[in-house]
């Protein structure tokens, strides 16, 4: 074992004690590439719900001249956050809002949002975050976070803390020898590293 897996290794460790080790350690990771296994059901997420989490992560977050969301796998990453760290109340609107999603889908093209093509997913979206920010402006502090402020928080949580999120969409250092001072000119990309 090399430096670096050693590093991999023991940040997945005690990321995943943080995290809930149980439900990681059990069968969402794969320990030989150190990355979630594919589609499966995570905690209180069926595999569909997954396959959900990842389309909708994907919409927000698109490939580009860098991989999308999807291929950072953030679904699993949102299913994981929410089933191990949300209480029990918090969970359950997440998942209510996953159904919102899908009623508002279904009035706005007539389609759930996985049968929904590019165009209408990304208006979808577009709308929901219209509603979010009107809602955030007259929402009492003890009043739940609107369902998609929440998606789409995790979903860039969970895209710029990956590996393809930190390497290839930010700018990386893996590890830095001397604090150094960069100038950031408009347009750069942002600084991302472990």
């Amino acid at each position: 074992m090399n430096r670096r897996e050693l590093l991999q290794r023991t940040a997945i460790v005690i990321g995943g004690s943080l995290l809930g080790a149980d439900s990681l350690l059990a069968n969402n990771v794969d320990w030989d590439n150190l990355t979630f296994k594919g589609n499966k059901a995570i905690g209180i997420f069926s595999k569909s719900d997954v396959n959900l989490l990842n389309l909708i992560a994907d919409t927000i977050i698109p490939d580009t001249d860098t991989p999308g969301a999807k291929a950072a796998k953030t679904g699993q990453f949102i299913a994981t956050i929410v089933s191990d760290c949300y209480e029990p109340k918090d969970q359950q609107n997440f998942v209510q809002g996953l159904a919102n999603l899908q009623i508002a889908s279904e009035k706005k093209s007539g389609k759930s949002f996985q049968k929904s093509n590019a165009t209408q997913r990304h208006d979808l979206l577009v709308a929901l975050d219209a509603e979010q920010k009107a809602y955030a402006k007259v929402k009492k502090k003890e009043d739940p976070h609107h369902y998609f402020r929440v998606v789409k928080d995790l979903s860039m949580w969970g895209y710029f803390t990956s590996e393809i999120g930190a390497t290839q969409a930010l700018r990386f250092v893996e590890y830095p020898g001397r604090y150094e001072t960069i100038d950031y000119h408009k347009g750069d990309r942002g600084w991302g590293g472990y």
